[in-house]
């Protein structure tokens, strides 16, 4: 099928944000990946940048804007925000400690659900809050299935080694004690699109006092089954458009 919608410009616009969908690019990384000249790859993103539709991360690569988020939020079809509340919410009452979903954003994580213990202490981290890729389970979670060269990029500087990463895929979750902060452990698990690629972690965390030494022996089955919920979710999503479009085009 043409993809092309016969305005040039917007198709190539369009080609250089599904190019970041995989990650963060080099320039040259974009014009490979997208097969543009260099000048017009670099025109496009910098203008899509103008529109916050592309951003930077500390390395000064092209990566996925915040202006397309609040775009999804806006319109409602996110469906991976909309299942997160109840998933989070019952992963939080099962296992009696703070639950979070995380998604990567360049060189960092951000929190884009949350549902809080309600009362004593707990690791309180609000929907919004932008936190290190160096450490903690949702970090080693987000890399671990990352291709090769950006994972070991992203081991620079991170609290955790390319062998613990390895350990987090073939066990299929991740968990941190006292990694990203004194006193807190975790535990997270990968949501992943209908195609397979992770697009973001499931997570609880609190004090090490109550999760232990080894908090994935407590509570990684629990935290897989609430990521395993939201994938499904996404899977069904995917299935029922694309029943829809071959309906319509019969």
């Amino acid at each position: 099928m043409d993809s092309s919608s016969g305005v040039g410009v917007l198709d190539k616009a369009a080609v250089v944000l599904g190019a970041l969908e995989a990650g963060p690019a080099t320039l040259a990384q974009l014009v490979t990946a997208t097969g543009l000249a260099r000048p017009t790859a670099h025109r496009l993103a910098v203008a899509l940048e103008h529109h916050r539709l592309v951003a930077r991360d500390l390395q000064g690569r092209f990566v996925l804007g915040p202006r397309l988020g609040e775009l999804a939020a806006a319109v409602g079809e996110d469906r991976l925000l909309a299942a997160a509340g109840p998933v989070l919410g019952a992963l939080r009452d099962h296992t009696n400690e703070s639950a979070q979903l995380f998604r990567r954003q360049g060189e960092h994580r951000v929190c884009v659900s949350a549902a809080e213990r309600p009362i004593g202490l707990r690791d309180s981290i609000p929907v919004g809050a932008t936190m290190t890729m160096l450490a903690g389970s949702a970090a080693q979670v987000l890399l671990a299935w990352e291709e090769p060269d950006r994972l070991h990029r992203g081991l620079h500087g991170a609290a955790f080694t390319a062998t613990t990463l390895s350990g987090v895929r073939r066990r299929g979750w991740a968990q941190s004690v006292a990694e990203r902060e004194p006193g807190v452990a975790s535990v997270s698990a990968p949501v992943r699109s209908p195609s397979g690629r992770v697009i973001a972690a499931v997570s609880i965390s609190g004090p090490i006092e109550r999760l232990s030494r080894q908090p994935g022996r407590l509570h990684a089955a629990t935290v897989i089954a609430g990521a395993n919920k939201l994938t499904e979710v996404l899977s069904r999503h995917a299935a029922a458009q694309e029943a829809a479009q071959a309906a319509q085009g019969r």
